[in-house]
Parts: structure tokens; C-alpha cells; sequence
């Protein structure tokens, strides 16, 4: 029987030079440009179709924003992935609402925090960061006015909630419209970056919680201090030759410091989760979360009572935290994240429902998903 015949290769492509390579670059780049100018001015015709709006915050629009960007990841075929063309995305959006004003972004400060990368990452680099003291500032700045939102970290994946940020939502008027989930890596920056200089640790808490198994490993004897923010303890290293600090990359950046190592948390997928806090709820994106502040009443089964309508609509419960209500001895309110937007049937009838076995139930916020 004869030998199958094999097709015939096929010939190999025509290589592109370096220079025809860089010229269709070129062009590329002119046609983003102009279609980014061209986006710009629709933006414009938005905000005049809106009316005589007085600020930025009166554009913004996180549902319409939420909604862009997840066709951004629907429509992606790569090479980059979904989180960087979210981003880049996001950039000109930042970009195109700053053309009336930028949005002021309230955080835990000073310059360097993750709480300032959450920023970025949520808002864009046009939006105005306003690094502030501490938590009650953020909250406050923003009931005022004088901040259009504020971000506050809530959750750890390895060290958990954030106590002294979420039992400021027992008390305030404001509402959560966003959340932003931020990987962490952690790194250890001195002024000479040398390991052996080292004899304290600077660091929040968490941060130090995060790193323990590496520090325990490998600086057993250094004494570990907690301050208010990672970016304290940056500034506290720079000024010490004997200090070190556990902060983010862009903290060490900031204050000149040098990479002692990194990155050490212990756990690789360590991620903080933070919160947008505004002044109103906004409309549905089409998928979204929202969160519930539920107050009980001491009785047997009240918990039950209060989930059970959750559960006969088949909603689900994505996170359940009590804390104390500080209004008598052994009273516990509950934090409760539902997948839903509060003004779909469903859960309107399952929080009127849980009302009614309740002390309270109040809608903290109902905001889209967070985005890679």
C-alpha cells in the first residue's frame, strides 16, 4: 500500500520589521487618541444634558460606571487581562468626569496608605484624595460635605474585620455605594536595608497580624510596635536607623526607604476589602450586594427569624458579623452582606418581613459588586 502523501507545508509568514511594527503602533495610538477626545466630548454632552449640576459628585454614577466596565470584561478576548483593561478603562472615565471637577475622595492618611491605593484603584487618578487622621475624620468629612465619598477598609482576608471602622455604621447617616477589593502585599523597608540594623518594627496592626509567621521567622527579637496607619510607620523608619516599617511599595516609595525584603505577608492571597461611603443609595447595576444593619431583640430563635426570609427567597447571605450595640450590657447588632440591590422584590419583602422580629433593620447601602 503506498506511503500517504503529507501536505505540504505551508510557507512561513512574512516577517514584519522592527520599523513597519512601530508604524502600525503609531497609528493605533492616534486612533486611541482620538476616539478618547471624541469619548470626552460626549462626556461633556451627558453632564449639559444633566442640567445646571453644581459639582462632581452630581455626575458620578457608580451603577452606570459598574455596568461600562463590565462590558469591558465581557468583550475581552486578552492579551491583557481583565483586571488591567478595567483599569485603563476606569483611567478614562476618571479622566472624563474630572473635566467638570474632580471628585474629592476622603481615606485613612497620610500619603501612602492602602487605603489611598483602594482610592486609585476604585476612583482613577483624576478623582482628589484627601488624606485624613483617622476614621471618624473620614466619616465626618464626608457627612459635612467636604468630601464627595470616603473609602474605609472593613475585611482582611487573614486577619479579619476591621472593628473600628465598621461600628462607626451603628451611628452615621451615611450610606455604602461602593466596595473595592484590594490585594495586599506587604514589605519591609528600613533606611539602610539591612536586616541585621533592624531592633523595632513599625506597623497597624493588621499589617503586623498579616506578616507574624515571617517576622517571627525571621526577626524574632525585634520589637513590633502598632501605629495608625502603614504610612506612619514609613515615616517613623525613615527618621530611626535601628526602626524598620511593614507598609506597601508605594509607602517605601514615598518615604525613601530601602526594600529590606519582600513581598512577607504570610498568606499569598492576602486582600483587604474596602468600603465607599456616600450619601445616598444609588440605583441598581444589575449586580449588586447590599448591606443590612439588623439590631435584635433578646429572645430564643431570633437569629432564625431574622434570616429565615432570606433564605425562603432564595437570597443568599454572603456575610454575617456581630458586634456590640453599646446601647446595654450583652445587646449585639448584626452586620449582614446580601447578594441583591434593596429594590428588588425579593429582598424589599425579606427585610419587610425581618422588621418585624427585629429592634431595627436599616439598609446601610446596596452598590455593585466589586471589579477585579
Amino acid at each position: 500500500m503506498p506511503a500517504k502523501k503529507q501536505p505540504a507545508a505551508k510557507p512561513p509568514a512574512p516577517r514584519m520589521d522592527l520599523a513597519e511594527a512601530r508604524a502600525r503602533i503609531d497609528g493605533i495610538d492616534r486612533q486611541i487618541q482620538a476616539l478618547i477626545a471624541e469619548r470626552a466630548r460626549w462626556a461633556q454632552q451627558v453632564g449639559k444634558a444633566k442640567g445646571p449640576l453644581r459639582r462632581a459628585v452630581d455626575y458620578y454614577r457608580p451603577e452606570r460606571e459598574a455596568q461600562v466596565l463590565r462590558g469591558v470584561i465581557d468583550r475581552n478576548q486578552g492579551p491583557l487581562s481583565d483586571t488591567e483593561m478595567v483599569r485603563l478603562f476606569r483611567e478614562i472615565m476618571s479622566a472624563c468626569l474630572a473635566q467638570q471637577e474632580p471628585l474629592k475622595i476622603g481615606y485613612l492618611g497620610p500619603e501612602g496608605t492602602f487605603s489611598q491605593q483602594a482610592v486609585l484603584k476604585h476612583f482613577g487618578h483624576s478623582a482628589k484624595g484627601l488624606p485624613l487622621s483617622g476614621f471618624d475624620e473620614v466619616f465626618q468629612e464626608v457627612e459635612a460635605g467636604h468630601a464627595d465619598f470616603g473609602v474605609v477598609p472593613v475585611e482582611n482576608s487573614s486577619e479579619g474585620t476591621v472593628h473600628s471602622a465598621l461600628d462607626h455604621f451603628l451611628h452615621t447617616p451615611l450610606k455604602i455605594c461602593g466596595e473595592i477589593e484590594l490585594r495586599v502585599h506587604q514589605y519591609l523597608f528600613s533606611r539602610s536595608g539591612r536586616i541585621e540594623d533592624i531592633e523595632r518594627v513599625y506597623s497597624h496592626p493588621q499589617s503586623l497580624g498579616q506578616c507574624k509567621g515571617w517576622l517571627r521567622a525571621h526577626l524574632p527579637d525585634a520589637e513590633r510596635i502598632a501605629v495608625g496607619s502603614n504610612a506612619e510607620a514609613a515615616r517613623r523608619a525613615r527618621n530611626q536607623e535601628e526602626a524598620a516599617a511593614i507598609a506597601g511599595e508605594h509607602a517605601g516609595h514615598v518615604y525613601g526607604l530601602r526594600t529590606v525584603a519582600g513581598p512577607i505577608e504570610d498568606r499569598p492571597d492576602n486582600t483587604t476589602r474596602f468600603l465607599v461611603l456616600g450619601r445616598e443609595i444609588f440605583p441598581p447595576s444589575g449586580h449588586d450586594k447590599t448591606s443590612l444593619l439588623i439590631a435584635t431583640r433578646d429572645r430564643p430563635g431570633v437569629l432564625f427569624d431574622l434570616l429565615r426570609p432570606l433564605a425562603e427567597r432564595g437570597l443568599s447571605m454572603t456575610r454575617i458579623e456581630s458586634r456590640p450595640a453599646r446601647t446595654g450590657k450583652w445587646e449585639y447588632v448584626f452586620f449582614v452582606d446580601v447578594e441583591g440591590h434593596i429594590e428588588d422584590p425579593r429582598l424589599a419583602e425579606a427585610v419587610a418581613e425581618a422588621r418585624r422580629a427585629a429592634a431595627e433593620v436599616r439598609v446601610l447601602g446596596s452598590y455593585p459588586v466589586a471589579l477585579p
